[in-house]
């Protein structure tokens, strides 16, 4: 349980600041309503957009030998970029957010958050680590259980684990060939680790 409330409370505050820079950068109007949508799209990516990845993987998978390498890169980046499109619509339905400027700011205020996103979610997914350790270092000392947990988690994230090696590929190779296989990215193949355990 523990696990779970780190996870999302630390996305959440990524979530949060990456929505505040949408809307800065943006025609999207996020103001207050970027504490709602945090919580929104913190949902969306922790539990929807890996469904919806699944289902779009397992459509491109159909087709993937008749692209070339190039072909191929193109269809990923457009794949998780119409997951990130689709979070973002959904995060604009069910929230405060809403999307300004006319026809002209409405069409870069669909298109441009999604960009962003993406990004953010590459920025996360190289620092969640840590990020979710200083997390849980914070949720110890607010419970008081930092007593309890100090001997059963190290004291500084492993720096290298399963799926930092993979022999003949590089780290995010080997991720993206676990993703394929089931359609989960690391981070929410763990979670659902240790939702078992708990």
């Amino acid at each position: 349980m523990k696990k779970w409330v780190v996870r999302f409370a630390s996305l959440l505050v990524f979530n949060i600041v990456v929505l505040l820079v949408v809307g800065w950068l943006t025609p999207a109007r996020v103001g207050w309503a970027a504490l709602w949508a945090g919580i929104v799209m913190t949902a969306l990516v922790i539990w929807i957009k890996p469904l919806v990845e699944k289902w779009f993987r397992g459509m491109a998978a159909k087709s993937a030998h008749q692209r070339t390498k190039a072909g191929e890169k193109l269809v990923e980046f457009l794949l998780a970029f119409a997951v990130a499109f689709i979070v973002w619509i959904a995060t604009v339905l069910f929230t405060g957010v809403s999307i300004g400027g006319g026809i002209f700011g409405a069409f870069w205020g669909y298109v441009l958050p999604p960009v962003i996103l993406l990004i953010g979610w590459a920025i996360y997914a190289a620092i969640d680590d840590r990020v979710e350790h200083h997390a849980g270092a914070l949720y110890d000392r607010a419970t008081g259980s930092k007593a309890q947990t100090d001997a059963a988690t190290p004291a500084v994230p492993p720096a290298a684990g399963p799926r930092d090696t993979y022999p003949g590929g590089s780290a995010a190779s080997a991720a993206g060939r676990r993703e394929l296989n089931d359609g989960l990215t690391d981070e929410q193949r763990r979670m659902l680790d240790e939702l078992g355990k708990g």
